[in-house]
C-alpha cells in the first residue's frame, strides 16, 4: 500500500511546504513592489470575475478550515490549536495540511499510550 500513516505524515509536510511556498511566491513580490497597500491589494483581488472567484473560494475554504480545526481538534482533545489557525494568514493551503499533519501525530501519540 502506497499511503499508509507514516507515509501521510511525509505527505502533510510536503503539502505544507507546498502551501507556502506558491501563494507567498506569487505575494512576497507584490508585496517588495506595493508595501503593505490594503487598498490597492482588495482592488487587484477583485478586479474581475475570475479573481473575484478565486478569492471567494480561499475565503470561504478559511472559514470551513477554521471550522474543521476547531471542530475535530475539540474532539480529539488536541492542543495547539492555535498553530493551524494561525496559517491561515498564509492561507487554507498551509493550515489544512498542517491540521491534518497534527492531527495524524496526535492520534499516533494517542495509540501508543493504549
Amino acid at each position: 500500500m502506497l499511503v499508509n500513516k507514516d507515509n501521510m505524515q511525509i505527505i502533510y509536510i510536503l503539502l505544507c511546504i507546498a502551501g507556502t511556498a506558491l501563494p507567498l511566491s506569487q505575494f512576497v513580490p507584490w508585496l517588495a513592489v506595493h508595501g503593505l497597500h490594503v487598498p490597492l491589494l482588495l482592488q487587484q483581488a477583485t478586479s474581475g470575475n475570475i479573481a473575484a472567484f478565486a478569492w471567494a473560494d480561499v475565503l470561504v475554504s478559511g472559514v470551513v478550515v477554521a471550522v474543521f480545526v476547531v471542530a475535530e481538534g475539540r474532539r480529539l482533545a488536541m492542543r495547539r490549536l492555535w498553530l493551524p489557525l494561525s496559517c491561515l494568514v498564509v492561507g487554507p493551503s498551509l493550515a489544512l495540511p498542517l491540521f491534518l499533519f497534527l492531527r495524524e501525530r496526535h492520534l499516533a501519540a494517542a495509540g501508543s499510550k493504549n
